[in-house]
């Protein structure tokens, strides 16, 4: 017998592999966007340029078909170039990624948001973003000496640029339940169309997640491998990749552990963008939609 949670995860779990079979892009319900479940993620993919650069390029034939990218990141030249050689191997064209950037924090004065977006345009070499993010809540000047929450006037600016062709749909980052209450009471007509936080099973954070899809505003897990990247340093409690129940359900299913992980992200209805530098994490982890998982391993 099937619980709710079960078929919530074999709906989810359609709508990834549908979309990596025919390797395209699948809407995330509720919204209208067309963002795909799983993309390359590029934080901290900095070992040097040439290694970033053949990283996206590899990503790109391999399927993933949403490459995430930050200004703060300092690599979206590396990335731009990554992405124009990824589109030659593939034989795909620049329509058929969907690309996100964000906003950094010393660009939140209205009048340094398209200063921003245009430098990202220029260091990625693409005409548009298919989505702009607000990094942070929180914004600085650009001699980073003093901070403010100025993301109510930061917003404002941003919601202009979807009219210009330059981006399609824009977002927000690591806002707090509080911020973004506030920010769709002082704009209930320019709603974000995405929130990227962190999630991943030692932060489900399940609430939060219903209380998105209830506004209609989708869902991008980033760090969706946990605790695996170095810069959490040490931690208390076990390496998610190595935690006996992820272990234990990859065997049964014959996967790996990072792709049931990403698969239980995908199929709570996020969309999940790991990344790796190495060619073989990067292949298998777009190869998690192939997972023979169940509704009881999910539930695990």
């Amino acid at each position: 017998m099937f619980t709710l949670s079960s078929m919530r995860f074999l709906f989810w779990l359609s709508l990834a592999r549908a979309a990596y079979a025919a390797n395209s892009q699948q809407p995330l319900k509720p919204t209208a966007i067309s963002q795909p479940l799983i993309g390359f993620g590029t934080w901290n993919l900095d070992e040097s340029p040439e290694n970033t650069t053949e990283a996206v390029a590899i990503a790109i034939e391999a399927g993933y078909r949403q490459i995430d990218c930050a200004a703060a990141y300092g690599n979206e030249k590396a990335i731009g170039k990554g992405i124009a050689e990824g589109l030659k191997r593939a034989n795909i064209k620049r329509e058929d990624l969907w690309i996100t950037s964000k906003l950094w924090n010393d660009h939140h004065a209205p009048s340094r948001v398209s200063l921003a977006l245009s430098q990202t345009l220029s260091d990625l070499n693409i005409p548009y973003l298919d989505l702009y993010l607000m990094h942070w809540p929180v914004g600085r000047t650009p001699s980073n000496s003093t901070y403010h929450y100025d993301y109510r006037s930061t917003w404002a600016a941003m919601s202009s640029l979807p009219a210009t062709g330059l981006v399609r749909h824009i977002g927000i980052s690591n806002f707090s339940p509080a911020q973004l209450d506030d920010l769709l009471a002082h704009s209930p007509d320019d709603r974000p169309a995405v929130h990227q936080m962190e999630l991943h099973p030692y932060l489900p954070q399940e609430a939060w997640i219903e209380y998105h899809q209830q506004q209609g505003i989708a869902v991008t897990a980033y760090s969706p491998l946990g605790n695996m990247n170095p810069k959490y340093g040490d931690a208390e409690v076990p390496l998610l990749l190595e935690h006996p129940v992820v272990r234990g359900i990859a065997e049964k299913g014959g996967c790996s552990a990072a792709q049931v992980v990403l698969l239980w992200g995908m199929s709570r209805g996020t969309s999940v963008i790991p990344k790796s530098k190495h060619e073989g994490y990067i292949r298998e982890n777009i190869r998690s939609v192939g997972c023979l998982l169940d509704g009881g391993d999910l539930e695990r």
